[in-house]
């Protein structure tokens, strides 16, 4: 059961989030100096769920089951997780990264919420997409298209790529979102069993094909393995066990405000250490899709208090 308000803990843990998952591109950006981007993906997700799953067997929750139908269903949906929440979204991030600057990839991750709209109408009972979600929909919507645009490449690495790259992001962005519809439909237990098995899986899938393609990676210097080991244990494997904490203690709904923050930490973040600079177009296009996710939630968050 959630509590009727938010506690200043649940504020807190939110904010850290924010930053631990907006701080992630920055991590990338390290990571990237010295792996090629599905290593990146296979390192990061295998570091997490070696922790997630020695933490779900301390805290008595384990893996779920294999011996019921439910439990197989579980699985199967553990299996859409790996896919559509990290080995796919992770990939390619990591190789839109070499392309377009951490900002940018960050600001992508606005899009997430926004595109879980239209799908969870269509898969989830009772979420239609009302008349104000729509307009919200349709607010954000011009943002994704502002942010895709020619003119949002300003800034970015100027090369051939820099067009797929950003449809890379976006695409991970809507992996993010499928692999959010697929977690809701999960049938309910322990959150931990249900991440650490997600992860499991994505590293039997991802693990292999950055082998197969990139080869075994010859040992890094520094800046790259601190990237790498970030990225496994804060906004992969911690962030998991704060999320379910928020998500426990405050509701779902609250822990969906740290969607505002991501890219506005991501931003800060590169211009601050990665010397980025960011044109107009990214501002419009982020102030746009948080103008629509604020329509298209306005009644549904409760302020504290």
């Amino acid at each position: 059961m959630t509590t009727a308000s938010p506690s200043p803990l649940a504020w807190a843990l939110l904010c850290l989030l924010g930053l631990i998952w907006g701080a992630s591109f920055l991590g990338v950006e390290m990571a990237l100096t010295g792996f090629g981007p599905l290593t990146v993906a296979a390192l990061r997700i295998t570091t997490a769920a070696i922790i997630l799953i020695a933490v779900a067997m301390i805290r008595g929750d384990g893996l779920p089951p294999t011996d019921s139908p439910r439990g197989r269903r579980i699985w199967l949906h553990c299996l859409g997780m790996a896919v559509f929440s990290n080995a796919l979204p992770f990939s390619l991030l990591s190789w839109g990264q070499e392309h377009v600057t951490s900002g940018y990839a960050g600001i992508t991750m606005a899009v997430v919420p926004l595109l879980v709209l239209p799908l969870a109408h269509f898969f989830v009972p009772g979420e239609r997409l009302t008349t104000r979600k729509g307009f919200g929909f349709i607010v954000g919507f011009i943002g994704v298209v502002l942010l895709t645009g020619p003119g949002a490449v300003i800034g970015a690495v100027n090369d051939d790529l820099v067009g797929l790259a950003r449809i890379a992001c976006v695409t991970a962005s809507a992996s993010y979102a499928c692999g959010a519809i697929v977690t809701r439909l999960a049938p309910s237990g322990p959150y931990l069993s249900f991440a650490a098995a997600g992860l499991l899986l994505a590293s039997f899938i991802i693990v292999p094909v950055a082998l197969l393609v990139e080869g075994v990676p010859a040992w890094p210097d520094m800046p790259a393995l601190l990237g790498v080991l970030y990225l496994g244990i804060f906004p992969t494997a911690l962030a998991t066990v704060l999320l379910v904490y928020v998500i426990q203690s405050a509701g779902p709904t609250f822990m969906s405000l740290v969607n505002y923050q991501v890219p506005v930490w991501a931003i800060l973040i590169g211009m601050v250490l990665l010397d980025e600079t960011l044109p107009p177009q990214f501002i419009g296009a982020l102030a746009l899709i948080l103008a629509g996710l604020a329509v298209s939630q306005a009644r549904l968050v409760r302020r504290p208090g």
